[in-house]
Parts: structure tokens; sequence; C-alpha cells
């Protein structure tokens, strides 16, 4: 398994909320992972930050937010330069998969937890 560091928009202070299950199921899996969320907090090793970091290295950015809410973090998704991006269920957005996908992103409508459990990721 090769690591590719993740970078989990959208993380979730509650543990049933599927961003915190798949920031340690990532971490898990021996991915690194690096987190945005609404507030400064620690999921299991993982610092969630509540700012747009300029981390370095992001392999993979897998979304937690609504279409409506991605807008704040387009520029900056991009501006990082990931090889891919996951949208997971609840975060399909067709005009940004289609921005990414003209920026060289590969882009998925898929479940981050799933691709895990199956070896996809």
């Amino acid at each position: 398994m090769v690591a590719k560091k993740t970078l989990v928009i959208g993380a979730s202070t509650n543990p049933e909320q599927y961003s915190h299950i798949a920031i340690l199921r990532l971490s898990k899996a021996g991915h690194p992972v690096e987190a945005i969320g609404r507030t400064p907090f620690t999921i299991g090793e993982v610092e969630v930050c509540s700012v747009k970091e300029p981390f370095e290295g992001i392999h993979t950015v897998t979304m937690y937010l609504n279409g409506t809410k991605q807008q704040d973090f387009q520029d900056y998704i991009l501006s990082l330069h990931p090889s891919r991006i996951i949208f997971n269920p609840g975060a399909e957005n067709a005009p940004f998969k289609h921005i990414a996908e003209n920026a060289g992103i590969e882009t998925l409508n898929a479940c981050t937890l799933v691709m895990l459990a199956t070896g996809a990721y």
C-alpha cells in the first residue's frame, strides 16, 4: 500500500459523522491525514484546524461539505494541487468536479470509507 496524504474537509467533532470516522480509518490504514473543520479539535492523532493551512504534498482531498459550502474552498483546494478529489455522498458538486478535471485533477463521486474497506483507496 502506498500512503496517500489526505486532506479531509468538513471534519466533524461528532464521532458518528462519516468525516470523523474517515479520519480515524485513514490514519489506521497508514495514510497521513490533515483535516479542516469549523473549530480546532483533535481526532485520534490528527489535529483538525479551522483555517485553510498551506499543506504540502496532499495527494487526496476528501470532501464532506455540500456543494454550497464548498465554494469557499475551491480556489484553496486547487492551490494545493492534489492528485485526486473524492466527493463523498452528499458532497457531489458537478461544477467544481468539472473545474478540477480541467485542472488535471482526478475526481470521484465515491465514499472514502467504502474505498478504504474494499482496498480501492
